[in-house]
């Protein structure tokens, strides 16, 4: 057998051993914290203000809220999946997930001052025990099942918050004109009860003998640095960097996209559809980057695809839009989130190694949320002092540049990453009971 045949083979062999758990991951990412809140919140706007009679920022505050808390305790969950198994952390925050997220419904009625706490407080709960129902865990499995093919199993996996966005709205939208507000997050948080139980009998870690030879030392142990370490190495922080430009100039953009479209002449309809296109940019982006990150080195790759939503701010400048060159802004802006979300549970494999995954890419999932939370705000900001979104657009353009030219500064890929001073606890308590 050729040294050709004998990669292909081994790659092959990586999906034939782990596509039970690329399955359930794909479930738990589609079903977690990381896009089902955000999928469902815009819907109850209407029914909220009606009932309590919020303002529209009150209504959509609590998003802000559950995205700071769950970034702030990214790095948390990620060392708890390091220390007592990745099974053990997203099963059970997949679990209190669900619970929380229906509980939410229990909201109770009344006046609309003296319940905007409580509603706040549910949302609250929900922060504090959802970010393990997220990729930083879900991620760290994939990683350890595949190397040759880890880019396009990563790929995969993180098509389940496109899936999210195809499915989820839709059911919000049916449960609360059929059944009200309230019944629709219990409606809804059937989602991660379903996965909850498919990830339960499919998801966990490989065993050592079914580890990849190249994340792994001689002794069999996972090979990679400490967070420690990792905070000490300047690749460390301009991937940080980058995500946080990246996520400064998207957030906003995506988040304020229907009324920069209908500032540019485009009705709410063709609003509607472009946001459609761009949920087909950000599916299509995470398995073509996935695939190219598995045969290029990752600068080759990130830096021409997240200049793409430069030529979005551009296309978006100006007060005069045609529907073809909306649809296209779209899906090159919807293109480069789908390869920002790889890129950051890539590169963390690939440079510091598995030994400490969780960790450090909670630390750079950080600004992932951080900035994505605050980056709606900063343009909305800019449209009530100027009246316009051009000013954070010529910005995000520059962001967007930059965000992608500084990680072709990350030079090789280490090709040997050390091995931890101790075992690791909780290795053994991975497989189903």
């Amino acid at each position: 057998m050729t040294s050709a045949q004998a990669n292909s083979t081994a790659e092959r062999g990586e999906f034939a051993k782990g596509w039970k758990v690329l399955l359930a991951g794909l479930l738990g990412v589609m079903c977690g914290a990381s896009p089902i809140p955000y999928n469902v919140i815009g819907f109850t706007a209407g029914p909220l203000r009606e009932e309590f009679g919020w303002t529209q920022t009150q209504v959509l505050i609590p998003i802000t809220i559950f995205g700071v808390i769950a970034a702030l305790l990214a790095p948390l969950f990620g060392w708890m999946a390091d220390r007592y198994g990745v099974r053990r952390v997203a099963l059970w925050s997949l679990f209190a997930f669900g619970l929380t997220f229906a509980a939410i419904g229990l909201t109770p009625s009344g006046d609309g001052a003296a319940i905007l706490p409580i509603y706040y407080g549910f949302w609250v709960v929900v922060g504090l025990v959802g970010i393990g129902s997220t990729p930083v865990t879900w991620t760290r499995a994939i990683n350890l099942w595949f190397f040759k093919h880890r880019g396009l199993a990563l790929g995969i996996l993180l098509m389940g918050t496109s899936l999210a966005a195809m499915i989820v709205p839709k059911i919000a939208v049916w449960a609360i004109e059929a059944y009200g507000w309230r019944a629709m997050f219990g409606i809804v948080a059937l989602f991660p009860a379903a996965a909850l139980i498919i990830a339960f009998f499919l998801f966990r870690e490989p065993r050592e003998d079914e580890r990849p030879k190249a994340i792994a030392s001689v002794s069999g142990r996972l090979t990679g640095v400490t967070l420690g370490t990792a905070l000490k190495d300047y690749r460390f922080w301009l991937i940080w960097l980058s995500i946080a430009l990246i996520a400064t100039a998207f957030g906003g953009a995506f988040i304020n996209m229907p009324t920069i479209l209908g500032l540019s002449g485009v009705d709410a309809n063709t609003a509607a559809s472009v946001m459609g296109v761009l949920g087909i940019g950000i599916f299509v982006g995470r398995l073509l980057t996935g695939a190219l990150l598995d045969r290029f080195w990752q600068g080759f790759v990130a830096f021409p695809l997240l200049c793409l939503p430069a030529i979005t701010a551009w296309i978006l400048l100006g007060d005069n839009l045609t529907f073809p060159m909306a649809a296209l802004a779209g899906f090159l802006l919807g293109f480069a989130a789908g390869a920002e979300s790889d890129l950051i549970a890539y590169l963390a494999g690939r440079y510091f190694g598995m030994a400490n995954y969780g960790k450090i890419y909670g630390m750079l999932y950080m600004p992932f949320g951080l900035f994505s939370a605050a980056s709606p705000i900063i343009y909305a900001q800019v449209y009530d002092r100027t009246g316009s979104y051009d000013p954070i657009l010529w910005v995000a353009m520059g962001m967007f540049v930059a965000g992608g030219a500084v990680l072709l500064f990350l030079g090789r890929y280490p090709e040997n990453l050390p091995e931890p001073a101790a075992p690791l606890a909780g290795a053994a308590t991975m497989e189903p009971a």
